[in-house]
């Protein structure tokens, strides 16, 4: 599944939610910005859903294109803040409670970019993963030294 939201991301992330003591316990709560970025998210998300919850191991892949300024251009890394991580978290909660799958813990494997663009908004990609092979490299075919010497342990 594969899609694009035509928005100006938002800035505002899930580390942004804040805390009040009422009656000597802490309540917490979504300030304004970060509600109405989940809005926007879960209204965008909504018209791509699919029919039914995706189940197993999947993989995310997200890309980021942010609206440059006079002093990017279109295509350039985005190494300001929000972080990736940070993004990204709000993002797999809007899409889990939009019903794309039943917990975010299935996203095993993610893939985040963010960049400036002259036409911003977000690009998502979920795959569904098959069973991973034990072997001395993993499914990119990526080989760790360390990690080989581990598995023969395992094998």
């Amino acid at each position: 599944m594969r899609f694009f939201l035509d928005i100006n991301p938002p800035t505002a992330t899930a580390q942004e939610r804040s805390a009040r003591i009422v009656g000597g316990r802490p309540i917490f709560y979504d300030p304004a910005p970060l509600k109405k970025a989940k809005s926007l998210l879960i209204a965008h998300l909504g018209t791509h859903r699919p029919a039914t919850p995706m189940n197993g191991a999947l993989e995310l892949r997200t890309t980021w294109l942010f609206p440059m300024g006079k002093s990017h251009k279109s295509g350039e890394w985005r190494v300001t803040r929000p972080d990736t991580d940070n993004l990204q978290k709000m993002l797999k909660n809007c899409m889990t409670k939009c019903g794309y799958r039943k917990d975010d813990a299935q996203a095993v494997r993610e893939i985040v970019e963010k960049q400036w663009a002259a036409e911003p908004g977000i690009h998502i990609e979920i795959k569904r993963l098959s069973s991973p092979k034990i072997g001395k490299c993993n499914s990119e075919e990526y080989r760790d030294p360390t990690a080989a010497a581990a598995l023969r342990n395992c094998m």
